[in-house]
């Protein structure tokens, strides 16, 4: 008998509120059906930023595990070495190991050096068919390090209609269709880098927003707790943040006009994606497998609050794997934050700025690199009907990445190894969640981050987290998931205690203190 289909998709900077069945004003009626017919994790965390997250979601390890503890590219001497390991084994390698046909649509940003083919490109970490780029992120009309396979793709952005988002949908449904005609079990992992920087869109998915957002940041928080309250994810222990104290009032707001648009932009690249995800599942369907393939859906981090250019602005034009030159037809790129610039077209290259992803992350504080809710809480999806999921079920478990290994080779019947390929590699560091996604009783386990000093640790509904050389804060999850009422003053003891979790579980992860890297 074949084993279940997998479909592993990954939204790159998307906030735990921006779709419709997770409260958004944005229109997603793909991934809303895939929620309200599967299941809904209320609780479920990634680690803060893109690639830490990619490297817990395909190894079950903390980042830290698997030499990518800040991001892609050597932190060495005395940090990270920036690629994935061989110390760690992929899911991908698991699975094409136990017959699985593996594919791979999208970002990988798990390497060190791009310009030469190393151990840890995709294509040599278990991905036998390869579609994609390797840095974090760049042009959607224009990306850098384009690769089928090991090959140089970029010729293949010369064709006028070429869109990056749907570029990756157009090799995820060929590589569905052809693995499933040919009567195989397929994982494929699809990994957009939509809605990440820089805002770009086609001008009509941009139009259609028109009017959405002028009600502005602090009304269209409102409304999104609003409806997270009626979808039942949420309830009265999540009231609304404060809006972000260095941000201004909608109404003292200056360039109103301008802020709407950039909205506009982030709103039509995930509307984009949601279409691209339709046709995966309209592939599926017509395939005959869609009831029979598991299909998760998460973000890698919580909304970005990042302001372009990064720095030195020659220096942020300099990074040519992020940033090209000039676009496809020679025009200079505007690079920049500017009201003088309205986003979305080829030439320009901006981000949708701090308040905008205040609204992304409702109703939670804190940003992408973040390890408070706002940046590390996600939508996470699972639909799978021959799977015994229950349609329209509420999982408040807390889960995290390291926990998403061991559920697909759960689904898969694959044991993880032990040894692999005459090496030892660690099990996995999380649990399948199949019992709770079943509507099984599951009990509670300590939960650990780490990102750039920004750490914490979870044990029941207690979470202790810091910014990178602030003091702990202590809050209870059950009453508080928002962050807003800090109780370490009046629980010193639990403090000590979880800070005593923390650390030895730091280091034995491998946690490098960041005044040493």
């Amino acid at each position: 008998m074949r084993p279940p289909n997998i479909v592993l998709i990954l939204a790159d900077d998307l906030g735990y509120s921006d779709i419709g069945c997770y409260g958004g004003e944005i229109r997603t009626p793909n991934l809303d059906r895939l929620g309200r017919s599967g299941v809904r994790l209320t609780q479920f965390s990634n680690t803060a930023r893109c690639s830490p997250s990619r490297a817990s979601l395909l190894t079950g390890l903390h980042p830290h595990q698997t030499g990518i503890g800040v991001l892609a590219g050597s932190n060495m001497p005395g940090g990270y070495p920036g690629s994935l390991t061989d110390r760690c084994v992929t899911v991908a390698e698991v699975l094409g190991d136990a017959g699985y046909a593996t594919g791979m649509s999208g970002k990988w940003h798990l390497s060190g050096p791009l310009w030469e083919p190393a151990g840890s490109w995709p294509t040599r970490r278990g991905f036998a068919d390869f579609f994609g780029t390797l840095s974090g992120c760049g042009s959607y009309y224009d990306p850098a390090t384009l690769r089928r396979g090991e090959a140089d793709a970029s010729a293949e952005t010369r064709d006028p209609r070429f869109f990056y988002t749907d570029a990756i949908t157009d090799h995820a449904v060929e590589f569905i269709g052809r693995e499933a005609a040919a009567g195989r079990a397929f994982f494929a992992y699809v990994a957009y880098t939509a809605p990440h920087w820089p805002l770009h869109a086609p001008p009509e998915d941009v139009a259609a927003y028109d009017g959405v957002y002028t009600a502005g940041w602090d009304e269209l928080r409102r409304r999104r707790l609003d409806r997270l309250r009626a979808e039942g994810l949420l309830g009265a222990e999540s009231a609304l943040s404060a809006r972000d104290p260095a941000q201004p009032p909608w109404a003292a707001a200056p360039h109103q006009e301008w802020e709407a648009r950039r909205m506009q932009v982030y709103a039509a690249q995930v509307e984009r994606m949601d279409r691209g995800i339709g046709r995966i599942l309209d592939r599926l369907t017509a395939c005959g497998v869609v009831d029979d393939t598991l299909v998760v859906f998460l973000s890698d981090n919580g909304g970005c609050a990042e302001v372009l250019p990064l720095g030195d602005p020659e220096e942020f034009r300099s990074r040519r794997h992020i940033v090209p030159p000039r676009t496809r037809d020679g025009a200079e790129l505007r690079v920049g934050n500017d009201p003088g610039i309205d986003p979305g077209p080829e030439d320009t290259y901006a981000s949708y700025g701090p308040a905008w992803a205040n609204l992304s992350n409702t109703p939670f504080r804190h940003y992408k690199r973040w390890v408070h809710e706002g940046g590390i809480a996600t939508p996470f999806i699972v639909h799978w009907p021959a799977g015994g999921l229950a349609g329209g079920r509420i999982v408040r478990t807390p889960f995290q990445l390291t926990d998403v290994l061991p559920t697909l080779l759960g689904v898969a019947g694959v044991e993880p190894p032990r040894r692999y390929r005459g090496r030892e590699v660690p099990p996995p560091e999380g649990r399948t969640m199949l019992p709770a996604l079943r509507g099984e009783p599951v009990a509670d386990v300590p939960l650990f981050w780490e990102h750039l000093g920004n750490a914490a640790v979870r044990r029941g509904r207690w979470k202790l987290v810091r910014e990178n050389g602030g003091p702990w804060e202590l809050y209870d999850m059950d009453a508080d998931r928002s962050e807003t009422t800090d109780l370490a003053r009046r629980h010193p003891a639990l403090v000590a205690d979880l800070a005593a979790e923390y650390e030895g579980w730091a280091r034995r992860v491998g946690v490098i203190p960041r005044g040493r890297r």
